[in-house]
């Protein structure tokens, strides 16, 4: 069965180009292309949506904003599109439950590999954004200071924190450390109630950087 996606974004380059890309794949099914948030709420609220494609910086909803609503009313699991830039919006998007966090300029390849781990359930972030992310938040003065404190966290936690912080899925960490992937996931949802945190992309910013989103 073909993943099915939107594709939001207020530029018809890339959002045609988007869609040439990921229709060449047999994995995908692009069922529209939308202009802004607004239109891709709409159409995730009406229609079976695997995996919603969005542009940051669009008319009338971004995509942050997007992300929220379309957490909190359907099924479907937003990955944001951004550009190095873009960066001040990325923590809003991390709150709101964005599944993933892709470069517009990646190779198609990497597009499809990020999407098809999203939809098997692990939440993507590229090192270069993550990198960035860190950066802006140290020279944040209006964050709040929040350290981990590993004494909160039993030493296979902290593995696999690092692990998640790195990109690992499930099954890479759980190979990595001679463990099932149930276990790892039983080791996630540990990790999630210690922190009040709700999804794993949450965790590597936690680890990375000491905030809390």
């Amino acid at each position: 069965m073909a993943i099915k996606l939107i594709i939001a974004d207020d530029n018809s380059f890339i959002r045609e180009g988007l869609n040439i890309i990921l229709s060449t794949y047999e994995e995908f099914e692009v069922l529209v292309l939308v202009n802004d948030g607004d239109e891709a709420v709409e159409y995730c609220k009406n229609h079976d949506v695997d995996i919603a494609l969005l542009d940051v910086r669009m008319p009338r909803m971004n995509g942050v904003e997007a992300t929220k609503q379309i957490v909190d009313t359907t099924g479907t699991k937003p990955v944001i599109l951004t550009t190095f830039d873009d960066d001040e919006y990325i923590l809003g998007a991390i709150k709101n439950g964005a599944k993933g966090y892709l470069l517009k300029n990646n190779d198609p390849e990497r597009i499809r590999d990020a999407l098809k781990s999203v939809y098997y359930g692990t939440s993507i972030i590229q090192d270069e954004m993550l990198d960035k992310l860190k950066s802006s938040l140290s020279n944040n003065e209006q964050v709040a200071e929040v350290k981990i404190d590993t004494s909160l966290f039993t030493k296979r936690e902290l593995e696999i924190m690092a692990f998640i912080a790195k990109g690992y899925s499930n099954k890479e960490i759980a190979e990595h450390m001679y463990i099932s992937g149930g276990t790892v996931a039983n080791y996630i949802t540990t990790i999630l109630g210690k922190t009040g945190l709700k999804h794993r992309t949450q965790i590597a910013v936690y680890y990375l950087t000491g905030k809390v989103y």
